[in-house]
Order: structure tokens, then C-alpha cells, then sequence
């Protein structure tokens, strides 16, 4: 069963996240990739939108299951591997040339908030769901690649404070910030509102493409660089 789907709208293809909670895994992360890898190919589209079918959920980030069930079977060239194609992910969004947008249509925790912030714009609806980065209280730090972009996504006195904070912020608080477009009412308002925005991008891929790796040229060499020195070792938790 696919975790990960997208359909074409106009000139907008949605990406949809299907798998309850959307806990990243490599299956996920894989299956990310090749939307991607589809969508490029269709000249009419123009923009992204990546949101989640689960009524509570965008996403909460890692799936800790998957990973504890790969460290128990001693796989841990599985572990680097979903880290790497997850880091591939990341950079799919922060190179692709035309905008990503996040529907933030519930929770979204962890690795599920740091994916919308490797996108380029975001909606999140007001009347349900969190944003949190809780890595604070299980002791797992950011990647240096995650904290250079999620830095470009939230002013960093805001990034700051949530970072070390791990609590909790609603739509409404991360508008205030400027870190998403909208505070979307309800559903049907991210929806529509995450759709007529992205609507209003026709620009040509080579342009927008190019600006967006200029723009990213120092994030990506941090991901493809300095992430290593800690996937390699598995050095992902600290006492």
C-alpha cells in the first residue's frame, strides 16, 4: 500500500501523505522522491502543495518503531540510509524548481515539522493541530542541515525559543511569526486557500530553479557535508 500519492489539480499537483500519523521511515522517504520524480516530468504544472489525508495528523515526524526495530536487528546501515534518503528529500523540496507548498492540515512534530520547513511557503489550519519540535525531550538533536533551513523557515529568536523550549505553537502564533502564510479557519479553508496561492505561480523552471539553488547553495552544503559526521557514527542521541 503506497504511504505517499499525487494528483494533478490545474496547474498544481498535490502530493498527499497516507499513512495515518505519516511516520517518516524509508519507505516513506523513497516513496517522497519518486512523487517528486513524476511530477517534474509533467511541463503543465507549475507549483506543489504536500499536505496529509489523516483528519488529525500532517505528519509526526520519525518513525521511532521502525528505527528501534532496525538498531535491535543490528541493521544500522538501514538507519543510515533512511537518514540519507530523508536528507535526499529535504534537498528534492529545497532544489525543486517551482514552489513547495505546505498544507498543514494537523500535528506536525519533529522530522514532520522540519519537512514543511524545507518548503517554500506554508498554510496551517487554526482549529486543529500543533507545531513542535520536541527533540529537546528525547534527546535527539537537530542535523546541522535541518537547523540551517528551519533557520530560513522561522525567524531565529522564534526558532530559538522553540527549539529549546520543545512546547507546542498553534497556526494563529506561527502567522504572528510570519512562519506560514495563513491561519486557515478549517479545512476547507487550507485547502482552498493553500490552492489559489499556489495557483498564482506560472514562472518558468529555469529561473525559478536556479534562484532557489542559489538561494540554498550554503543549506546543501551543510546537508551534504557536515550531516555525515554524525549519520555515519549513527551519532543521533545524546545522555
Amino acid at each position: 500500500m503506497s504511504v505517499v500519492k499525487w494528483e494533478k489539480k490545474e496547474t498544481v499537483a498535490i502530493i498527499t501523505m497516507t499513512n495515518k500519523e505519516n511516520r517518516q521511515n524509508l519507505v516513506f522517504a523513497n516513496e517522497m522522491v519518486n512523487a517528486f520524480d513524476e511530477i517534474i516530468k509533467d511541463t503543465s504544472i507549475f507549483s506543489v502543495i504536500l499536505t496529509s489525508s489523516d483528519e488529525k495528523n500532517f505528519s509526526q515526524g520519525v518513525d521511532v518503531p521502525w528505527l528501534l526495530e532496525k538498531k535491535q536487528a543490528n541493521d544500522l546501515q538501514a538507519m543510515r540510509d533512511f537518514m540519507y534518503r530523508m536528507n535526499d528529500v529535504f534537498k528534492r523540496i529545497l532544489l525543486f524548481p517551482m514552489p513547495v507548498i505546505a498544507a498543514i492540515n494537523g500535528h506536525a512534530f519533529g522530522n514532520g515539522a522540519i519537512l514543511s520547513c524545507a518548503c517554500d511557503f506554508r498554510f496551517m489550519r487554526a482549529d486543529k493541530g500543533f507545531f513542535c519540535f520536541p527533540e529537546v525531550d528525547i534527546s535527539i538533536p537537530f542535523l546541522p542541515g535541518m537547523v540551517s533551513w528551519v533557520k530560513r523557515a522561522i525567524p531565529y529568536y522564534k526558532f530559538e525559543d522553540m527549539l529549546y523550549s520543545g512546547k507546542r505553537i498553534t497556526a494563529p502564533e506561527l502567522a504572528e511569526h510570519h512562519v506560514i502564510v495563513k491561519a486557515c479557519k478549517d479545512l476547507d479553508d487550507l485547502m482552498t486557500s493553500s490552492f489559489e496561492f499556489a495557483k498564482t505561480f506560472q514562472k518558468k523552471r529555469g529561473i525559478f530553479g536556479e534562484m532557489k539553488k542559489r538561494n540554498h547553495k550554503e543549506i546543501v552544503r551543510i546537508i551534504e557535508n557536515e550531516d555525515p559526521e554524525f549519520i555515519e557514527p549513527l551519532n543521533i542521541m545524546v545522555p
